[in-house]
């Protein structure tokens, strides 16, 4: 026999292969027994293996799971075809986690003194998969009778439910505060989803049912500045009341827990402490997936319905005071999908997962970058005043900010204080007389005067133009410059302030002002702009700088990513700047993801965390 026919052999079982395993035939045969009869008359065959003195705990347990496995996987198909054969099914799926249970911590060995062996493996995924089919096919039954659920078939008394012979306590206390109590309108087993465009799907092997709860989305006459996580990764278990196998064996009682996989690494079971399983990426790319933003965020830029009009915070998971936020902006005409990966693998490496959490500013790209940066700071403020009014938690120190392109740039503003200096650099740009300065500065002075977020600690810019771009100069770049559209709201609200400027200023036969838009504000002719690069970044702040470069035979001083020349997205001062032979979309490339990534370490290392 080859090795791997050997180990396929030895390691197959009913959920690999739809076969018994080789550990379960052998039991079998050791009553007297084969599969293909035993599988026959199943009840007969299981009540024949759980009478047997002729096998351990151990053996008997374990055949005793994998069978009601099998069993549970018929009753399935059933289920599918009538709703009413959910019974069958959930029945089957709890006879097999029980048995499994039974095994992993009621017989005589310790499940560490088996953690090498392959048969307690199959056992715990019989467990785990028992528990994602038990809760999750408990939670499609009650979705499917639209009215509640019979009568004949269970009922819900608080966190009880009546499963007839069953009772079943639900202690959801860990994600209680996610849920606010509501029901999710589905939850989907992590195991069944597949994402094209993320590279690597991050996960942590233990027990329990990995899982993804879908809430609704906020009401539309919702004010609220953020959205909760709607996609939060859950992970279900089950324990089993009784301290013995005969117990546990004979009991109807069994509590559902379920937990946040990012607060808890292990778990007490049977007075054991195991690691729990966790999906850290399934909640994720189904937010994503399921978004729409790439359509919303092109209809913002030119300013059509279903578009957006002012920002808003989107937590990637349920907040948590202990963990530092990073807080993502991206850039024009995109959304948080300029995020895909790089936020996956932030939170896919453990020690970025335990001491951050990532909270994406959604904006939209159509208006004017000094709007933006005042409604941004706006809507971070009141996120943070929510979850934390005293400003005492580690959430609200320490925060790193990382923008792409625009949000790069949007990123520097919310790190700079002012002083003054922005209306003095437009004046002298636009040769404003100091009555007109004045009358400006007053005007517009919520624009044009801020100071650093006094959470923010460091910053990463991402082929940011901070100086502008002359790209945005260019032909295509104006076509797509007089296509976008801003809001009628913030149009009506300028439109005194840019009269009133209008008129105090001398008539010298120059072109009327207007409001710029998003891609006048990056264009390196632009006053703003201009005034802006002048502006410099708090003392003390420590940031850097990633660059994208698509012009390998220029000198480093006179490179570009095709979009933003690297004389812009440079800034003197910062703690490290790497250059990535890369487009402008370069912050999705594996070096920048990488740079992230050190960059946090750095950052923990640092504080000692």
């Amino acid at each position: 026999m080859e090795p791997r026919e050997y180990l396929a052999q030895r390691r197959a079982d009913v959920l690999t292969s739809g076969h018994l395993s080789a550990a379960t035939q052998e039991s079998l045969r050791i009553i007297g027994s084969d599969a293909k009869p035993c599988l026959a008359d199943a009840p007969a065959c299981r009540a024949q293996l759980g009478a047997s003195s002729g096998l351990g705990d151990e053996r008997r347990l374990s055949a005793l799971a994998e069978l009601w496995t099998f069993e549970a996987l018929q009753q399935e198909q059933q289920r599918r075809n009538s709703p009413r054969n959910a019974y069958a099914a959930s029945t089957a799926w709890l006879e097999a986690a029980r048995n499994a249970w039974a095994y992993l911590f009621l017989t005589g060995k310790d499940p560490a003194k088996r953690a090498f062996e392959d048969r307690q493996t199959q056992v715990r995924d019989y467990y785990n998969f028992a528990v994602q089919q038990a809760v999750t096919g408990l939670f499609e039954t009650r979705n499917q009778f639209s009215d509640g659920l019979p009568e004949e078939l269970a009922q819900v008394n608080g966190d009880q439910i009546h499963w007839r012979d069953w009772t079943l306590t639900v202690d959801s206390a860990d994600v209680r505060d996610t849920t606010k109590r509501r029901l999710p309108q589905e939850l989907i087993a992590a195991s069944s989803l597949s994402f094209s465009g993320l590279r690597n799907s991050y996960r942590r092997d233990g027990f329990g049912a990995e899982l993804v709860a879908v809430f609704a989305p906020p009401d539309k006459s919702d004010n609220t500045v953020f959205e909760e996580a709607r996609f939060p990764a859950l992970t279900a278990v089950i324990a089993f009341e009784g301290s013995t196998p005969e117990q546990v064996l004979h009991s109807q009682h069994a509590t559902v827990r379920l937990y946040d996989p990012y607060r808890h690494a292990e778990i007490p079971l049977a007075g054991t402490a195991v690691p729990l399983a966790g999906n850290f990426t399934s909640g994720y790319g189904l937010w994503l997936a399921r978004s729409g933003f790439s359509t919303q965020a092109l209809h913002t830029l030119l300013g059509q319905e279903h578009g957006i009009s002012r920002p808003r915070i989107h937590l990637m998971q349920p907040y948590d005071p202990n963990r530092r936020l990073v807080v993502m902006l991206h850039g024009l005409a995109s959304s948080p999908e300029a995020w895909i990966n790089v936020a996956n693998e932030v939170l896919g490496e453990e020690a970025l997962r335990r001491n951050y959490q990532i909270w994406q500013v959604y904006y939209p790209t159509n208006i004017p970058i000094a709007v933006n940066n005042r409604n941004i700071r706006q809507a971070l403020q009141q996120t943070l005043q929510h979850f934390d009014p005293a400003g005492t938690a580690v959430a609200s120190q320490h925060i790193t900010l990382v923008g792409h392109s625009m949000g790069g740039v949007l990123a520097r503003l919310m790190v700079t204080d002012t002083q003054g200096q922005l209306i003095d650099g437009l004046a002298a740009q636009l040769k404003m007389p100091k009555r007109v300065k004045d009358h400006v500065h007053g005007e517009l002075e919520e624009l044009l005067e801020f100071s650093p977020m006094p959470q923010v600690s460091s910053a990463v810019f991402i082929a940011a133009p901070h100086r502008g771009t002359d790209f945005a100069n260019h032909r295509l770049a104006r076509w797509a410059s007089n296509l976008v559209k801003l809001p009628l709201s913030m149009v009506e609200g300028f439109a005194k302030a840019t009269t009133d400027i209008e008129n105090a200023l001398p008539q010298d036969g120059r072109a009327p002002l207007h409001i710029p838009n998003s891609i006048d504000n990056l264009s390196d002719r632009d006053p703003f702009v201009r005034a802006m690069a002048q502006l410099p970044i708090a003392p003390g702040l420590r940031y850097h700088t990633i660059i994208g470069n698509n012009t390998p035979n220029l000198p480093l001083a006179q490179s570009s990513d095709g979009i933003v020349p690297y004389s812009s997205a440079h800034w003197d001062g910062a703690a490290s700047e790497l250059v990535i032979p890369s487009g402008h979309s370069v912050q999705e490339t594996p070096p920048a993801i990488i740079e992230i990534r050190r960059i946090l370490r750095e950052q923990l290392a640092d504080s000692g965390r």
